[in-house]
């Protein structure tokens, strides 16, 4: 199966971002990619939290939903929208993850569950949940093609919600991101493949990159990994559409050659 992750610079304004992630995905299905993946916030990326929860959308009205509805019946192909900011009622949002069938229908959503309250060592700052609610449930969809376990950026340092996923049967995990430059450096690639090696499933991370508002940079680097820890497609740090192959059938040659989900036992707190 050929998949695509779109790696963008998301700028402040939504329709900008929509218009160039529709390009991006009708070019990949041009190139024979069935499933697509967009990263973290692909909607927009704006420096300060009350201009981020000014600039969302209600779910009900938000244009990446209404256009990627009509885009995947008319490609028929599955979609992951990676996330976007969605309005919530409190006066803050969710950090939402959309699967999108062939349909158009949306298959699930997830609520990123973990948020990026830091004080880098470079000075840097982040506080997601100024402006975020964390969600608390986790989310695995059978796409027809396989099982899904979604997750979002921060969630990759949680190795907990993986094997979770996994022993839920998920045989993919979808991590879109926005990640740091400096954790990015460190970071990435590692926390990637040992996520990939110990659930024994592929690892799709479509990422941000380049420089947004108010200075941030992200790190790009959008890699697909396979079950074994191998990363079989990586880009830098522009943007640019990641394409790889992968089969299914290395999750089952994986588990059953380590079969360390089946092992997993319980045992008392210390």
């Amino acid at each position: 199966m050929k998949i695509a992750l779109i790696q963008m610079t998301a700028c402040p304004d939504v329709l900008t971002n929509l218009d160039d992630a529709i390009a991006k995905i009708r070019e990949a299905v041009g190139q024979g990619a069935e499933f697509i993946a967009t990263p973290e916030n692909s909607d927009f990326i704006i420096d300060g939290a009350g201009r981020k929860i000014a600039g969302a959308y209600d779910e009900e009205t938000h244009p990446f939903l209404l256009a990627f509805k009509k885009l995947a019946r008319e490609l028929n192909v599955t979609i992951l929208l990676g996330s976007i900011a969605v309005k919530i009622g409190d006066g803050k949002l969710n950090n939402r993850s959309y699967l999108f069938a062939p349909s158009g229908n949306i298959l699930a959503s997830y609520n990123k569950i973990h948020l990026f309250d830091v004080d880098l060592p470079t000075g840097e700052s982040r506080r997601e949940s100024d402006m975020i609610t964390a969600g608390d449930k986790a989310v695995m969809v059978d796409a027809g093609f396989a099982k899904i376990g979604m997750t979002i950026c921060y969630d990759v340092r949680f190795p907990h919600l993986f094997r979770h996923l996994a022993k839920a049967g998920a045989e993919i995990l979808t991590v879109p991101s926005a990640f740091t430059v400096p954790t990015g450096e460190m970071h990435w690639e590692v926390l990637l493949r040992a996520r990939a090696i110990e659930n024994g499933a592929y690892i799709i991370a479509p990422a941000q990159c380049g420089t947004h508002d108010g200075g941030r940079k992200t790190y790009g680097h959008s890699m697909v990994i396979d079950p074994w820890g191998k990363v079989i497609a990586e880009v830098g740090n522009g943007p640019i559409i990641l394409y790889a192959d992968i089969n299914l059938s290395e999750v089952r040659k994986f588990r059953e050659s380590i079969p360390s989900l089946r092992h997993d036992r319980g045992f008392t707190s210390i």
